[in-house]
């Protein structure tokens, strides 16, 4: 085991935080989309997939109850459901429900001995407050679009052993994205790991996720002897404030690209007892030993590429210690089975920023360095059982109306991009002022984007349709720096929201007739 106490620098970064708080600097979680985005990446694309509760019944739970009482509602542990979960889960509201269909307790969200699963945070966020969520013996299992926060293992509560997400014994394929994990210091603390694995978990993906203030970060496998573990892919997360275990491999094939590691603090990605570590395109910044084999002498082996190091120290050499640099080089090659495009190491910063963690929209990159909204994949209608409490959505305070909006169109002049269009159409033609030009997604859903080179006040937008296509049925505005939700609306018109500075807003298209033709996108002071 390592040599993990926490540092100074986290405790100082806490107080820090604290400090931000009595003097009101907090930011609030925007409303997030109920959809789960287009599908998992990484390793746990493979194996088969990961597709979560996909095609099953979809739930509301606002108490770990709730969602407790929502897998045991199942006809049996592997019947699909989709649990979209709203306000704060913690120890008062969180007992344990027996069944046939699951294997619960309390004080911890229990994903044990089922599969088919996907919990997903919605309207104004969920927060697992000094609870964990625990996976074991499981399979096909969904997690987005959530914050879990200061789970401890000693003092008071504990949950989960210690860990924010943790998994073990026979898990296959998880993906866990667009969440925030987070402690408020190290094990003398009380806390452990934020992501765990051991006891032969693999095909695991933790993408565009925010790991904080943690003597640990995670791990894949409990000891060098317990080496079943393996086929984890890393990538567009923020590790900040971290002491080590960003992650520690023991044995397996991890894969980290377009992470963004800031205040690593002991070590960073440790790669031993024969682990191997393609990392690429990530950028290292104000850290110490960010990658190399800590703690053992027993190696682990990494291929590095197009990496940036900014402010990175390294440790000399000795008997069971052995970083990467100060000039990383390659010691093996490692190779992944799946297709993925890397966004440039220099861009990961505001790449990560802008889309990472709970609360973002599940805005996603596409390669550009440009954030980009996905294309959801459907979900089931939502209906209340006796096991769940079904409530819809909050809607953004917002109007939509048909009357136009006076002044001058911003959208004029500026940019566009957005999702797949379909043959013979431009993004540039929803922001050329002429009628006789559309853009079409290349099906009944789709998002197009205007965007500026820097922050421009709107409080309206008007969106105009072409004839002689689908119409427009269902459509949400989002914030393309957030992903904050700043209206919604049926058919297409003008929609009028609180006055909001943006770099990028999009027209996200969730319903029409058939393909629509949208010709402009205005979009008004």
């Amino acid at each position: 085991m390592g040599r993990r106490s926490p540092s100074t620098r986290l405790q100082a970064a806490l107080a820090a935080l604290a400090v931000a708080a009595a003097t009101g600097v907090i930011l609030t979680i925007p409303e997030a989309s109920a959809a789960v985005a287009a599908g998992a990446t990484g390793y746990a694309s493979q194996n088969g997939g990961t597709t979560g509760g996909a095609g099953g019944q979809t739930v509301r739970a606002t108490t770990g109850t709730q969602i407790h009482a929502a897998l045991c509602g199942r006809a049996s542990s592997s019947t699909p459901i989709t649990i979209q979960v709203e306000g704060t889960i913690n120890h008062a509201n969180t007992a344990k429900v027996s069944g046939t269909s699951c294997n619960t307790a309390a004080g911890v969200i229990e994903l044990k001995q089922i599969s088919n699963v996907t919990l997903v945070g919605v309207g104004a966020g969920a927060v697992f407050d000094q609870v964990g969520i625990h996976i074991r013996e499981s399979s096909n299992i969904i997690i987005q679009n959530v914050t879990v926060k200061n789970v401890k293992k000693s003092g008071s509560p504990t949950s989960n052993g210690g860990d924010a997400i943790g998994m073990e014994s026979d898990v296959r394929n998880v993906w866990v994205d667009h969440s925030t994990l987070e402690a408020s210091g190290g094990e003398s603390e009380g806390f452990d790991g934020l992501f765990d694995m051991k006891d032969n978990t693999q095909y695991v993906t933790l993408s565009y996720s925010v790991l904080r203030n943690s003597g640990r970060g995670g791990l894949v496998g409990s000891s060098e002897t317990e080496l079943s573990n393996g086929f984890i892919t890393y990538h567009h997360n923020l590790y900040e404030n971290i002491d080590s275990r960003a992650p520690l491999l023991r044995g397996g094939t991890a894969h980290m690209y377009d992470n963004h590691y800031r205040q690593l603090n002991e070590s960073g990605i440790n790669s031993r007892a024969g682990a191997h570590a393609k990392v690429e395109n990530n950028y290292f910044e104000d850290s110490k030993d960010v990658l190399g084999t800590f703690y053992t002498d027993a190696a682990g082996y990494w291929q590095v590429a197009g990496n940036v190091f900014d402010n990175v120290t390294w440790s000399p050499k000795g008997t069971d210690y052995n970083p990467a640099g100060p000039n990383p080089t390659s010691n093996a090659t490692v190779s992944v089975p799946y297709a993925y495009t890397l966004d440039s190491a220099s861009c990961v910063p505001d790449v990560v920023a802008r889309t990472a963690g709970a609360g973002k929209g599940l805005l996603v990159s596409d390669g550009s360095c440009t954030p980009q909204s996905p294309s959801p994949t459907p979900t089931a209608t939502a209906s209340p059982t006796p096991t769940a409490t079904a409530s819809p959505t909050p809607t953004p305070t917002a109007t939509a109306t048909t009357a136009p909006p006076s002044g001058t169109n911003l959208s004029i002049g500026a940019g566009s991009d957005g999702s797949s269009k379909a043959d013979g159409t431009s993004y540039g033609n929803v922001r050329d002022g002429n009628l006789s030009t559309y853009w079409s997604p290349a099906g009944t859903t789709g998002s197009v984007s205007v965007k500026w080179g820097s922050p421009t006040t709107i409080s309206s937008v008007r969106v105009r349709e072409a004839a002689g296509a689908g119409t427009v049925t269902g459509w949400r505005l989002l914030n393309g720096d957030t992903g904050a939700v700043l209206a919604t609306g049926g058919a297409a018109g003008t929609a009028t929201f609180p006055a909001t500075a943006v770099s990028k807003v999009t027209f996200e298209i969730t319903g029409a007739t058939g393909t629509p033709r949208v010709a402009e996108f205005e979009t008004y002071a």
